[in-house]
């Protein structure tokens, strides 16, 4: 919000606005933006799957709405979701039932305020953003029960109860590998740990050891899980359960289930992107050796250092869909599982190796044991050369080198400083 904030304040008399007008604006415009983000996301993801699921089959998929493979196939299901009749059962309860999916679309929409982009760029600056990303997306299967609750069939509701099960059990082997790049940053800012991995590709944490190397497929695999995908999609089973916990929903209401499925799963993988490989860091740090890209603690806007983090944003974002990619690609490849076969997925492996690859980590960082970036050193400094923003506002605080001690308390939370 800070970046959006710094380039409205670039519009001419937009200082002579009135002060409730420059402090709402920010806020809307980044809503608005996240808004739009999120949904022409989803319209892309889904023609993305479409085309993948049809050259995987030999087929062509999408071909004719907008010309060039179909471009435009989505937006026209859009357009027809649209003007289809909103219905609800007889025997549902009419009120959850309209609630459901916008309690899941929302869930997945308010993770999305504190995902950085780019360095700087983000809707809402949270020092906890992995605490808050974890904990405001598992919100989601309440939409997912309460749907299948109150639709008033039998299908519905065991597909609730499945997606519940499934998405409580694997949250405990997925945190346990965020756990893994928080130890190693000793932070829970998102924006601080992706710029701790800037250099080259040697420094991101993927390849900072063997435990963590293992962190990331299992992060991947129960993300996709997390998330009621293929192989883990039992919630809405068509094999089983007609079309599981969405059964009896059309129209615009089934569309935000998938806004948010799709959503979500551009969030995971683009937050296993921040953690493992590198966040918005391409593989060679082109702009820090042009110095175009901002310095720590650097605010001012600068032309060269917009362009990096824009060049950044396009890296994250691709990051991001070569993750769902993947995860289509799996979905296409793998059949389903038995419901007994997730969950032990879940507890006989995913744990296991989640807590193993934890104390594995945790003593390879005790030890000082050498990492890629350690064996060959063509990064200047690896995780922990870069600091979070409340620690610096602390430095700029103390008091002058032969000047009377201040202690200075510094929230970490709040980022205030007290003197």
């Amino acid at each position: 919000m800070e970046s959006v904030r710094r380039l409205l304040e670039l519009i001419p008399y937009y200082a002579d606005l009135p002060e409730w007008v420059r402090v709402a604006v920010p806020p809307a415009v980044s809503a608005v933006v996240l808004f739009a983000f999120i949904a022409v996301l989803a319209m892309f993801l889904i023609w993305l799957e479409r085309k993948v699921s049809a050259h995987m089959q030999d087929r062509l998929g999408p071909m004719y709405a907008g010309g060039w493979h179909g471009w435009a196939q989505s937006l026209a299901d859009g357009i027809k979701l649209l003007n289809k009749e909103d219905v609800a059962p007889g025997a549902a309860d009419v009120l959850l039932f309209r609630l459901a999916p916008y309690v899941s679309f929302a869930a997945s929409y308010a993770a999305f305020l504190a995902l950085p982009f780019a360095n700087g760029w983000v809707a809402r600056h949270v020092h906890t953003g992995i605490f808050f990303i974890l904990a405001v997306l598992s919100l989601e299967v309440f939409g997912v029960i309460l749907a299948g609750y109150s639709s008033g069939s039998k299908w519905s509701l065991f597909g609730a109860m499945r997606e519940a099960a499934q998405v409580v059990s694997y949250e405990v082997p997925l945190k346990l590998c965020v756990i893994v790049p928080v130890l190693l940053c000793g932070t829970l800012d998102l924006n601080t740990v992706s710029n701790m991995q800037g250099g080259w590709f040697t420094n991101w944490l993927v390849f900072h050891d063997p435990f963590t190397f293992v962190a990331f497929w299992v992060y991947f695999t129960c993300s996709v899980a997390s998330v009621n995908r293929a192989p883990f999609d039992l919630a809405e089973a068509e094999s089983e359960l007609v079309a599981g916990f969405h059964t009896e929903y059309s129209g615009l209401r089934w569309s935000f289930f998938f806004m948010a499925e799709y959503g979500s799963m551009f969030l995971v993988s683009g937050l296993c992107a921040i953690l493992f490989l590198g966040g918005w860091h391409g593989p060679i740090p082109l702009f820090d050796l042009l110095g175009w890209s901002y310095g720590e603690g650097e605010t001012a806007f600068r032309l060269t250092g917009y362009m990096a983090n824009l060049a950044g944003c396009v890296n994250l974002i691709f990051k991001g869909v070569v993750g769902v990619t993947v995860m289509i690609w799996v979905r296409w490849t793998l059949p389903r599982l038995r419901i007994d076969q997730v969950m032990t997925t879940c507890l006989k492996y995913c744990v296991p190796l989640a807590a193993f690859c934890f104390v594995g980590a945790l003593a390879w960082q005790l030890l000082g044991l050498p990492g890629l970036n350690d064996l060959i050193p063509v990064t200047p400094s690896g995780p922990g050369g870069v600091r979070e923003s409340w620690v610096l506002q602390a430095e700029a605080a103390e008091p002058l080198a032969g000047a009377e001690s201040t202690t200075v308390v510094v929230p970490p939370l709040t980022g205030k400083v007290e003197g």
